[in-house]
């Protein structure tokens, strides 16, 4: 019987249909090697075969009876091709009678190949990919039951075919989609922090953002900016939730901060102007009530160093890294979360930053993360690092606590802001770069 051509517009179309497929190469589990234990039993024949056809090539994704290699050919001279160019159901009873087959080394060499049947696996465009294939070492004719099931077992792997081809899309969806959640989550946790820290006339400022998920926005924040005369204000804490929610809530804490504190500054009076602040936001809703953590300072220029005065809403405690390497814990006794208690207290405390001290402030994502032994940081464990490592300035605080953090590992489980203040020891020597504000992603 004389084979129908294929134009090249066609083979084009093939080659593309089967190149959508190279799933086939991947390991799966199993279904294709049952395909072909199964043609081999149906015939009762030693060797069966799942081959696609990629060009000039014959390529063997499962074999039985023969390792999958002894399959691999050129289109040319392989029985694979001639089942694909065939179209339907190919059957050879004797190859040494049949000139379609004298080029295959199967039948010239070993294992000598004399019977061959084959059955084209269709794509649902149509398209002949390659076949499932039964082959004999004797002359043998096949009945119309056996050639049925070998055509409903390449029926089968047009359908595990197309089964991975639906893996494959779901997974370059997925892929897809959380590079967008994750394009999204950058831009709005930028917009959700200072773009750059602004220059304080005596003073270092340095902070960073480590983000624990790439595609989740946290709602983790900080803040430095001028108030009236001299002073400067500055923040950092730390919302509930995460999300968009949390973003939400993040954006209207920071600018009700830097509202309050233009109309008082007394640190104490912001926190409790952001309370009122959340209180209403939370007035006649049934969801839970809004709330974060926050320290909130003002600096104050005082001779070679600034006066800080701080008030804390249930955050944790700030670092004081002195000139001569020693660490103190500044806290704020007694301050509660913001914006859940009916009549909260904030509490306030003030130190000197002199010449060559520096102030850590940090959200809970640092020190709630677990160490090697399993437990909590705290923030003992933070100051006692902070103090081995002896940093000499705000920069090099930042530099500490990343390292810090990528040492923590998995044991971190959160999002961490950090802002770090420093009095340089010589001013008119210090950098003339901007200070600046880095998103870390660990």
């Amino acid at each position: 019987m004389e084979e129908p051509d294929i134009d090249s517009a066609d083979e084009a179309h093939r080659s593309a249909a089967v190149s959508r497929y190279l799933s086939l190469d991947a390991p799966g589990d199993g279904a294709l090697e049952r395909v072909t234990s199964l043609a081999a039993r149906i015939f009762r024949a030693p060797v069966a075969t799942v081959t696609v056809v990629d060009g000039e090539r014959v390529r063997c994704g499962a074999a039985h009876g023969l390792p999958a290699q002894a399959f691999q050919g050129t289109r040319a001279t392989s029985l694979c091709a001639r089942a694909v160019e065939h179209g339907g159901v190919l059957v050879i009873p004797d190859t040494l009678a049949d000139p379609r087959a004298a080029a295959d080394p199967l039948v010239s060499g070993g294992p000598g190949v004399r019977f061959y049947a084959a059955a084209p696996i269709t794509a649902p465009d149509g398209h002949r990919l390659g076949s499932v294939n039964v082959m004999d070492t004797r002359p043998r004719q096949a009945d119309a039951e056996e050639l049925d099931a070998l055509q409903d077992l390449a029926a089968l792997v047009t359908g595990e075919l197309e089964l991975r081809m639906a893996a494959a899309r779901t997974v370059a969806a997925e892929r897809e989609l959380r590079a967008g959640a994750e394009r999204l989550a950058r831009t709005l946790q930028r917009t959700l922090l200072p773009p750059a820290l602004p220059r304080v006339p005596g003073l270092h400022a340095a902070a960073a953002y480590h983000p624990f998920s790439a595609d989740e926005v946290g709602g983790d924040f900080y803040d430095l900016f001028p108030l009236d005369g001299n002073r400067w204000g500055f923040f950092l804490g730390d919302v509930c939730g995460k999300g968009a929610d949390a973003a939400a809530l993040t954006s209207l804490v920071r600018y009700t901060l830097r509202a309050a504190a233009v109309y008082d500054p007394d640190p104490r009076a912001v926190l409790a102007n952001l309370d009122t602040v959340l209180h209403q936001e939370h007035a006649g809703s049934q969801a839970p009530p809004p709330y974060c953590t926050a320290v909130f300072g003002v600096l104050e220029p005082d001779g070679d160093g600034f006066t800080v005065t701080l008030a804390g809403g249930g955050h944790p405690p700030a670092l004081a890294v002195r000139a001569d390497g020693g660490v103190e814990i500044v806290h704020p006794e007694g301050g509660q979360l913001i914006g859940i208690l009916r009549d909260p207290h904030f509490a306030q405390v003030s130190i000197r930053l002199n010449a060559g001290d520096a102030l850590l402030l940090y959200t809970d994502g640092l020190t709630e993360a677990r160490t090697g032994a399993g437990a909590m940081l705290e923030w003992e464990g933070l100051a006692s690092y902070v103090e081995a490592a002896a940093p000499a300035g705000a920069d090099d605080l930042l530099v500490a606590v990343h390292k810090l953090i990528a040492s923590l590992g998995e044991g971190v489980s959160d999002d961490t802001a950090v802002l770090a203040l420093s009095v340089p020891v010589h001013p008119t020597a210090a950098p003339l770069q901007e200070p600046w504000c880095s998103m870390t992603t660990v």
